[in-house]
């Protein structure tokens, strides 16, 4: 009979045992900070036999992990948001992990096993500023016009570079993602790489249901962005609007609201009126790069900010011998030089305008080929 009552009481302990020790791991396991109240440690009953008698509430299940226990996170900050419970309850409990959005994401330049290498600009540039964009961003200019002018007059934005941001980012509506926005912040949130940011924008795309945009419109990249503009869900939310006065903000299926609202983005950034992007510039081989070399860390996106020279007005780059191709800046205005493809070849003097687009997306090369699309739209 002993040993009968110890065999039983050391499989009470092993049972107990790995209990605690896996809700131990969920609890010091960042992807599970709030784990599920129900799992926690049962203190052993108070018996006076020697066979010792195991309660139900002892067996206790393996504590959840990983994206499984990740969900009650979800969850708790949706309802700190104010998501409405009918939400969470109908989408939380049954988000999957998006392998596919994860693999995507840590694909993209600096992220995690990424060389800082930068390739030249010129093969970046032949395929965004291609004739098939060009004429295409034309004929799309054309038929809209009427009502880009007036988003044009209202924004100070050109129509042009709403235009060619429109055709960097979906090829004219063409191409505007198949991942379920939801599913994939949720799944970018819990791999951690930003995981402030993307739990961010997925309680704001919970937010959007709640203000009754169907989950079937929700639809983009594996990053969240979505629409016409590929905004982001807290975009949408602040910045989307009205292109054509109708009383909506359709940016899945409306192309002028759309381009509105990646003119409202855009002024939002700071946009300035009657300032171009940027100029292309000849750049002297005496040029002390050393002397105009930028000593202060951008805050965001240092690396990208890292390729720009010190800001100086056109005056100063005038007398040091950089001279435009074509149309200039005004004296006073100011603007910071890049050389994408190296010396000897065609640089840049960019101006705030220029800083617009990159809060929009922070690349060089995108912002670059934004601006030479946008000229390019309009002959210049």
């Amino acid at each position: 009979m002993k040993r009968v009552g110890t065999l039983l009481l050391r499989g009470v302990i092993a049972v107990v045992g790995t209990a605690l020790v896996s809700t131990a791991s969920a609890q010091v396991d960042p992807l599970a900070p709030l784990p599920d109240q129900s799992l926690q440690p049962v203190s052993p009953p108070q018996t006076q036999s020697m066979t010792p008698v195991v309660p139900q509430s002892a067996i206790v299940a393996p504590a959840r992990t990983g994206f499984d226990a990740y969900r009650q996170r979800l969850a708790y900050i949706a309802r700190a948001g104010g998501i409405r419970e009918q939400t969470i309850a109908a989408v939380v409990p049954y988000l999957r992990l998006n392998n596919s959005a994860i693999r995507l994401d840590r694909g993209q330049p600096g992220a995690v096993g990424n060389t800082s290498y930068t390739p030249p600009f010129e093969p970046y540039r032949r395929r965004h500023v291609s004739a098939d964009l060009i004429r295409r961003g034309q004929s799309r200019y054309a038929s809209l016009w009427p009502w880009l002018s007036r988003v044009e007059q209202r924004t100070g934005v050109p129509a042009s570079v709403m235009m060619a941001i429109y055709g960097h980012e979906t090829s004219y509506g063409a191409v505007t993602g198949n991942f379920d926005i939801i599913e994939a912040l949720a799944s970018l949130a819990w791999e951690g790489r930003r995981r402030a940011m993307f739990e961010r924008e997925f309680v704001s795309a919970l937010k959007l249901l709640d203000m009754g945009i169907p989950r079937w419109r929700l639809k983009g990249s594996y990053a969240g962005a979505t629409g016409y503009p590929q905004f982001m869900p807290t975009s949408v939310i602040r910045l989307r609007a009205d292109g054509d006065g109708d009383g909506q903000a359709e940016i899945w299926s409306n192309q002028v609201d759309g381009l509105a609202s990646i003119a409202n983005y855009l002024k939002d950034a700071g946009w300035k009126a009657g300032v171009p992007w940027g100029i292309a510039v000849q750049v002297p081989a005496s040029l002390d790069r050393n002397a105009v070399r930028n000593t202060v860390t951008a805050a965001e996106c240092p690396r990208v900010h890292a390729r720009h020279s010190r800001p100086m007005t056109m005056a100063q780059w005038r007398a040091l011998g950089v001279t435009p191709y074509d149309r200039s800046l005004p004296d006073g205005e100011t603007a910071t030089l890049i050389e994408p493809d190296g010396r000897g070849r065609t640089a840049y003097l960019l101006t705030g305008n220029y800083q617009a687009i990159l809060k929009y997306n922070c690349s060089n090369f995108y912002a670059l080929s934004v601006g030479l699309l946008a000229n390019a739209i309009v002959g210049r």
